[in-house]
């Protein structure tokens, strides 16, 4: 794992080149094949709702299938091996379907700041990006984290899986040109102790 980095002033770990370049087409080509759909937040415990001001982003569920589990496979040894080296939360899986997530410059696409935890039925441990568009054929759409007196950015790579803890205040910011792509997931485990 040479390509590994862990800065422990910053909020997040980073696995470059976690994903080959076929195997990010193949993840591409996968979830474009779903219909997208607008992304939602949360109102309450039970209600989502579109809002605009805080998200515009289409998503669709990559599903645990026999032609999907590679990805599983691999994002799953991907984050156990980033949480053993750096976290060492108690994990026991993910805890939702896979979110191919798509930002386009025509709609200002973005997700202003958020924690990935609440009023869920399985409390979110670990959050994971995969980086799938090649940093040229986008501007913003930055991944950023606020876990304490500056903002701080997350890489841009090809490939590159970005893990940090779900309860960390993070957004993407508005997509300025092109389109930007991301598989995210969320690992799940007892709650915090």
């Amino acid at each position: 794992m040479d390509d590994f980095d862990f800065d422990p002033t910053v909020s997040f770990a980073v696995w470059q080149n976690a994903f080959t370049p076929t195997e990010v087409d193949q993840i591409e080509a996968y979830g474009d094949r779903f219909a997208p759909h607008e992304a939602t937040v949360a109102a309450d415990a039970v209600h989502d709702v579109l809002r605009a001001d805080v998200r515009v982003t289409h998503t669709a569920a990559i599903l645990p299938t026999a032609e999907s589990s590679w990805i599983y496979d691999r994002l799953q040894r991907a984050i156990r091996t980033l949480n053993d080296r750096v976290y060492k939360f108690d994990i026991s899986g993910f805890s939702e379907p896979f979110q191919y997530s798509v930002y386009h410059a025509s709609e200002r696409g973005h997700y202003d700041w958020h924690v990935d935890q609440g009023k869920l039925k399985t409390p979110r441990k670990l959050s994971v990006s995969v980086q799938l568009t090649d940093p040229s054929n986008y501007e913003g759409c930055d991944l950023q984290f606020h876990a304490g007196k500056q903002i701080e950015t997350g890489v841009r790579d090809r490939g590159a899986v970005i893990a940090f803890p779900s309860y960390i205040l993070h957004r993407v910011t508005p997509c300025t040109r092109g389109t930007r792509k991301a598989l995210v997931a969320w690992t799940t485990g007892q709650h915090f102790k």
